[in-house]
C-alpha cells in the first residue's frame, strides 16, 4: 500500500473484531473499531485501537477512509435486507482495495447432513438466513473483490453451553440430529486477518474446522472436561416442547462443510481443527467467577 501506514476499519469489533485489530496493531497498524457502547469502546481500546461509537439502526456520518475494511456487525433482526450494512456503504463511499465479511453457513439452509462447499447455491430457509444472503450481495455489489467467510456455530472461551451441560439440559437424541460444524473464534479471527492481507483466488469460502460430527459428539467432550455426566438425549418431539423456536431452527438444519477451498488457496493451517483441544484451550481461559 504505497509504504504508507496501513488502517484497518472494523464494523462491528466485538469478539472477533478485538482479535482482528489486536493482530493489527501488533503489525504496526492502525485501526479504527467502530461499536455500540462506552464498555465496547473501553475493550477497543485496551488493544491499541481507536474507538467509535455508531448506531448502525440510523444514518451514519461518513466513516473513516481505510485501506482495509472488516465487516463483523450482525444484520437487523427483523427483515430480509441488512440495512445496516448498506447504511454503511453509503457512509463510506468508493470501497477500500480490500474488504472481508464474517456471514453465517446458515445461507445454505438444510442439507440432509450432505457435504456442502462454496458451489452450492444458497437456499436460506429463516429470515435470519436471508438478511445474510442479503448482505452477501450487497458487499459484493459494492466491492466485487470482497472476501466472504461463511462460518458455522463460533465457539471459544466465553462461548461454550457450560451451563447447560452442568444443570443436565437435554440434546436432541443423534439418531434424529443432524451434523454439526464449529469454528474456534481465534482460528475465525487469523482467517479474517490472512484474508485482508492479500486477495485470494475465490471470492467465498467455508471457514470451519473441517471436522463435522454429530451433537452428542460436541456435548459428550465438553462434559467429560467439565467432569459431569453426559446430557442425556430427547427425541425431536419432546424437543419442540422443550426448546425455543430459534434453538429449532438451527437443528433442523444439517450440513457437513468441506473446507478445502480455504486450506488448498491459502495454505492456513487451524490452530484447532480438533474441537477437542479447541475445548480445552476455551476452558483454561474461560473467566473464572468473583
Amino acid at each position: 500500500m504505497s509504504g504508507l501506514p496501513v488502517h484497518n476499519l472494523i464494523v462491528g469489533c466485538g469478539e472477533t473484531g478485538l482479535r482482528v485489530a489486536a493482530r493489527a496493531v501488533g503489525a504496526g497498524q492502525s485501526v479504527t473499531g467502530i461499536v455500540r457502547s462506552a464498555d465496547s469502546a473501553r475493550r477497543v481500546r485496551s488493544v491499541g485501537a481507536v474507538a467509535r461509537t455508531a448506531d448502525l439502526d440510523k444514518p451514519l456520518a461518513g466513516l473513516p477512509v481505510c485501506d482495509r475494511l472488516f465487516y463483523f456487525a450482525p444484520p437487523p433482526r427483523e427483515g430480509r435486507a441488512d440495512t445496516r450494512l448498506q447504511r454503511v456503504v453509503d457512509a463510506m463511499g468508493p470501497p477500500p482495495a480490500r474488504v472481508v465479511y464474517i456471514s453465517t453457513t446458515g445461507v445454505y439452509g438444510d442439507c440432509d447432513g450432505a457435504w456442502v462447499n462454496e458451489d452450492r447455491a444458497v437456499n436460506p430457509a429463516t429470515d435470519r438466513a436471508h438478511r445474510r444472503v442479503d448482505a452477501e450481495r450487497r458487499i459484493h455489489a459494492w466491492q466485487p473483490l470482497a472476501t466472504v467467510l461463511r462460518a458455522p456455530g463460533i465457539y471459544g472461551p466465553g462461548r461454550l453451553p457450560v451451563e447447560r451441560v452442568r444443570c443436565g439440559e437435554p440434546i436432541v437424541d443423534d439418531a434424529e440430529g443432524g451434523w454439526s460444524n464449529r469454528i474456534h473464534i481465534d482460528d475465525l479471527a487469523e482467517v479474517a486477518w490472512q484474508a485482508g492481507q492479500r486477495p485470494w483466488p475465490h471470492r467465498i469460502y467455508n471457514v470451519t474446522d473441517g471436522h463435522p460430527t454429530r451433537l452428542g459428539d460436541y456435548y459428550d467432550a465438553l462434559a467429560g472436561l467439565l467432569g459431569v455426566p453426559s446430557p442425556p438425549r430427547i427425541p425431536w418431539t419432546e424437543a419442540e416442547r422443550q426448546f425455543s423456536a430459534m434453538r429449532l431452527s438451527f437443528l433442523r438444519e444439517s450440513r457437513r462443510l468441506d473446507t478445502r477451498r480455504l486450506l488448498d488457496d491459502t495454505g492456513l493451517e487451524l490452530t484447532f481443527a480438533d474441537f477437542r483441544d479447541g475445548l480445552k484451550a476455551s476452558l483454561r481461559a474461560e473467566p473464572r467467577p468473583a
